[in-house]
């Protein structure tokens, strides 16, 4: 599993955070040249496996890290820490630590790796020497069009990154205004209600009669005494600290996503074995095209020593540092707005599966092949699109994978 042979591990600190870094250190003499590998979700270093053995015994110094909320890496508790300015500034220092604050690096992205990559060349290009990106194309930044909103209308509220936003939908104030509406729906508005709560009815009673004294009469609350805002001390951080991180509430900080609900094991086996690009948690509203020569078998890449590992991570850390990627689309489109009509101006060739899912998007394959792609990436030099290959390209083709890598990164030495 982690031990394939020739893997160096290290933790870097890099950007306020402790990052590992697996490495594959170039066979040969002479000057390394660096390719740096960013991985996407549910993956982890160990997903360029097949990458950095190969490359690296071309002479490439191979180095990928777990990003920040995956695997060894730290995983930071506020979801605003997760957005691409922050992933971004981890590889700004990361580049630095590896390779010198002067020099540059080959870049290869997957699936939120792509993502993170495209804003990397966008807002750091000096740092990138070429990019081979693969799966997820460019998205320039539409000024008028909010992500979720737009993914919500297009694809409906069960699709997959709509359901990973949930988490801030219960505050105090969101259960607090139901009970509010709920009031005056029963009541009438100018009317009071005797008030009973218990357990965490009796934290949100407290909640209302603090912010709406009027909607009660009278309070019997039960179990949970009130507890005044200490401005000082946060509270999961106390928790920890007092009761360890086994305390359920601190366990419970894992947020539960389907992919959660049906387990570490099986949520992760659900997510990599997907059946030739097509998404195991699919939404209700089938917007995508299928492709007419799809299979139906699942890939048999993924064997069960290659499960485990990735298991054993999961367990570990659970997924909600991976799903706070999702939970920032709206944020990053908010902090990028001065990114609004840039261009990618590094050497790239991308590369996708005709099965996976990113490709068979509305409006995808119109994007890439009519013109607009090459618009905004400028120095474009190729797109291939691999026939009978899904999303996890890199692990389920990784000799033609690797091919186009070593072959295109050879016009730059």
């Amino acid at each position: 599993m982690s031990g394939l042979d020739g893997v160096e591990h290290k933790t870097l600190k890099v950007n306020g955070i402790n990052m590992h870094v697996a490495e594959i250190p170039a066979s040969g003499s002479g000057r390394d040249q660096i390719i740096l590998f960013i991985h996407g979700f549910p993956e982890l270093w160990y997903t360029w496996r097949h990458q950095m053995t190969a490359l690296s015994s071309l002479g490439y110094r191979t180095i990928a890290p777990d990003l920040r909320g995956y695997g060894d890496t730290d995983a930071p508790e506020k979801v605003e820490e997760y957005t691409y300015l922050n992933v971004v500034g981890d590889l700004v220092a990361l580049i630095d630590a590896v390779a010198g604050g002067d020099e540059a690096v080959f870049l290869v992205g997957h699936d939120w790796g792509a993502l993170i990559a495209w804003q990397l060349c966008m807002y750091r290009p000096e740092k990138v020497k070429a990019l081979v990106n693969m799966s997820v194309a460019f998205s320039p930044r539409n000024q008028d069009r909010v992500p979720m909103p737009t993914f919500r209308r297009v694809f409906g509220d069960d699709y997959y990154i709509c359901r990973f936003q949930k988490v801030e939908e219960y505050t105090y104030l969101n259960v607090v205004g139901d009970l509010v509406a709920l009031i005056d729906a029963v009541a009438g508005g100018d009317e009071a209600v005797f008030l009973v709560g218990h357990d965490w009815g009796a934290l949100i009673a407290w909640q209302l009669c603090m912010y709406r004294p009027e909607k009660v009469k009278a309070l019997v609350n039960m179990s949970v005494a009130f507890s005044p805002r200490n401005q000082d001390r946060v509270p999961m951080p106390t928790f920890r600290r007092v009761f360890g991180d086994d305390y359920y509430i601190c366990r419970f900080q894992r947020n539960r996503s389907r992919v959660q609900r049906v387990g570490n094991r099986e949520g992760v086996e659900r997510v990599l074995h997907v059946q030739n690009g097509w998404p195991a948690l699919p939404p209700q509203r089938q917007t995508f095209k299928r492709p007419e020569n799809a299979a139906s078998a699942t890939k048999q890449w993924l064997t069960q020593e290659d499960l485990e590992y990735y298991v054993s991570k999961y367990e570990k850390k659970g997924f909600t540092g991976a799903i706070n990627y999702y939970r920032n689309i709206d944020r990053n489109w908010e902090l990028t707005a001065p990114s609004t009509g840039a261009k990618i101006g590094v050497p790239v060739k991308f590369i996708v599966g005709d099965q996976d899912l990113t490709y068979n998007s509305p409006g995808i394959k119109e994007y890439i092949h009519g013109g607009g792609f090459k618009r905004d990436v400028q120095l474009l030099d190729e797109t291939v699109v691999l026939n009978g290959v899904g999303h996890f390209l890199h692990e389920e083709n990784p000799d033609v994978i690797n091919q186009h890598i070593h072959s295109f990164f050879q016009k730059f030495i």
